[in-house]
C-alpha cells in the first residue's frame, strides 16, 4: 500500500486580500492536493499579526513574523519589540521574511541593512531560524549573513546561480524553490536544483504570487505546490513520491518549532 504524499508549503501569504473571497476553499484544496502543512509568512506588522491569527485558527498552519525590506516605512518606534512579542507564540517557527531588496529600493540600503541586522540579532537571541528575502542584492545579503549574529534559515524563492547557492549552503541555509523552477527558461536555476544537497532543499508557492507552469500569470495557491515538487523531482531524476519524504524532513529540520508542534522527530 502506497504512503500518501505529504508536502509542506514553506512560504505563502494566505492572509492576502487576493484570498478574501475563498480562503477556506483554498485551504481545503491544498489539503486535498497533499499539502499537509502551510507556513504563513509576515512581511510587515499587520501581516505578521494576521499570520499568527491564521496559525491560531488552523492546526496545520504555522507563522513566520518579521518586516520585509519593502515595508520599513512608517514603522513605530517599538517595531522590533512587537516582532519579539509575536515570535513568542509557539506556532511562530521563524523570523521573516527579512533581507535586502535593491530592485524596488523602497528604503535606502543603509536602512534596509539596519533592519535586517536587527532582526537577524533577534532571531539569534530567540534561537529561531530566519527566512530571507533577497532581490537584486544576493552578494550584499550573503555579506551581511556572513557577518551578523543569526540563526540558520531559508533562502526564500531562491533564484540565483550555483555560485550563490554554494555560498548560501556554506552558511547553513536551505534553498527553497518556487514557481520559477517550472519555467522552461530557468536553466541556471534548474542546475542549482540538480546539484543542491538532498537534505538542504525545500519547496514553496509564495502564494498568491509566482504561480508555476502551466498556471503562470494566474493567482497562485498552495495546492499548486505539487507542480513545483514534480519539477524538482524530475530535475533530480526521482519521482515526487521518492522525494517528498526528504522534503518533509528538511522542513522539520529547518523549522524546529514546526517539528515540535507536529510531534515529529527531526
Amino acid at each position: 500500500m502506497n504512503t500518501p504524499i505529504r508536502l509542506i508549503d514553506t512560504h505563502l501569504h494566505l492572509a492576502s486580500v487576493q484570498f478574501d473571497g475563498d480562503r477556506s476553499d483554498v485551504v481545503v484544496r491544498a489539503f486535498d492536493a497533499g499539502v499537509a502543512a502551510l507556513i504563513e509568512i509576515g512581511y510587515d506588522l499587520a501581516s505578521s499579526h494576521a499570520a499568527v491569527a491564521l496559525a491560531n485558527a488552523h492546526p496545520a498552519i504555522f507563522a513566520v513574523v518579521g518586516i520585509q525590506p519593502n515595508h520599513l516605512h512608517d514603522l513605530p518606534a517599538d517595531w522590533i519589540e512587537q516582532v519579539r512579542t509575536l515570535a513568542s507564540h509557539p506556532k511562530v517557527v521563524a523570523i521573516g521574511e527579512i533581507g535586502l531588496d535593491y530592485y524596488w529600493m523602497k528604503s535606502p540600503p543603509s536602512e534596509q541593512e539596519a533592519a535586517f541586522r536587527a532582526q537577524l540579532a533577534l532571531a539569534g537571541e530567540l534561537g529561531l531560524p530566519v527566512v530571507i528575502h533577497s532581490r537584486d542584492a544576493m552578494a550584499e545579503t550573503i555579506a551581511v549573513l556572513r557577518d551578523a549574529a543569526r540563526g540558520p534559515g531559508v533562502m526564500h524563492s531562491f533564484s540565483s546561480d550555483w555560485a550563490a547557492a554554494q555560498a548560501c549552503l556554506e552558511l547553513g541555509f536551505y534553498l527553497s524553490f518556487s514557481g520559477p523552477l517550472t519555467f522552461p527558461k530557468s536553466t541556471a536555476l534548474h542546475e542549482v536544483a540538480r546539484q543542491a544537497p538532498s537534505d538542504r532543499i525545500l519547496i514553496e508557492t509564495d502564494s498568491p504570487y509566482l504561480s508555476p507552469h502551466p498556471h503562470r500569470g494566474q493567482r497562485n495557491e498552495p495546492s499548486r505546490l505539487i507542480y513545483i515538487g514534480q519539477k524538482l523531482a524530475k530535475l533530480r531524476e526521482q519521482s515526487l513520491a521518492e522525494l517528498a519524504p526528504q522534503l518533509w524532513q528538511n522542513a522539520l529540520n529547518a523549522f524546529p518549532r514546526l517539528a515540535a508542534v507536529l510531534g515529529e522527530e527531526r
